[in-house]
């Protein structure tokens, strides 16, 4: 026998399974955006290591400060202008920052071994895949953990710019082992974010815009936990 309950049960099946279909393509969209941004970060860095006519100017010159700081520049620039770029604007803006992103790092492989920088990016991404599934999939409210994982990520900024001038290894190895808790923590409760985010997003446009700036989130998350982690345990070039 037919019940109104059972019809409503039935109706709401293709909805639910419409969603789940639209929230998984959401989060593919995330970690592709994600994962493209890495590849330009990575190829831009490796390039302009690789190219003496291009180091030498930026890293042995006053620019190497402008290219440090730039990647910066672009944060404030996102932070300002996020609610009034369209996804397209957004996504080449993403990929921009990549780029730049990458001409920052490139000093990464003047300093470390190619090894070391292989063996720390494999070690990475093992925790942030093994963490991300983890926010992806957890049924716990990880929202009660944000406020101390942004006051983590503040003082680490701070310690970091006084480090700058102290130059202490051993204010540098603690800033290290804390900023891979903190980043490793970022990365679960920003998972769960995306995930819930695309629960109160409407149309197409505004969840393409939602999925750029959940990509910049843990691509930001995977870039510091690399380079925490190679500070820890990458072996230098001698």
């Amino acid at each position: 026998m037919n019940t109104p309950y059972a019809w409503q049960t039935a109706a709401a099946r293709p909805s639910g399974a419409l969603f789940d279909e639209g929230l998984r393509q959401h989060m593919l969209r995330v970690y592709n955006y994600m994962g493209l941004g890495l590849v330009v970060t990575g190829l831009v860095a490796f390039v302009v290591a690789s190219t003496p006519a291009l180091y030498v100017p930026i890293f042995q010159t006053p620019l190497k400060w402008v290219v440090m700081l730039a990647p910066l520049a672009f944060i404030f620039f996102f932070s300002f202008r996020m609610d009034r770029m369209t996804a397209a604007s957004a996504r080449t803006a993403f990929f921009a920052f990549s780029a730049v992103m990458g001409l920052s790092l490139a000093s990464v492989f003047l300093v470390f071994t190619g090894a070391s920088i292989a063996r720390t990016f494999f070690i990475t991404a093992t925790m942030f895949g093994a963490t991300s599934l983890y926010g992806y999939t957890t049924k716990r409210d990880l929202s009660r953990f944000g406020s101390f994982l942004v006051m983590g990520l503040i003082g680490i900024i701070i310690a970091s710019l006084v480090n700058i001038f102290l130059a202490s290894s051993a204010l540098q190895f603690a800033i290290s082992i804390i900023g891979v808790l903190v980043f490793t923590g970022l990365t679960a409760y920003d998972t769960q974010t995306i995930k819930e985010q695309y629960a109160e997003g409407f149309g197409h446009e505004a969840n393409g815009k939602m999925a750029v700036f959940g990509a910049l989130s843990l691509y930001l998350n995977f870039i510091n936990l690399f380079q925490l982690l190679l500070s820890l345990t990458g072996q230098r070039e001698e």
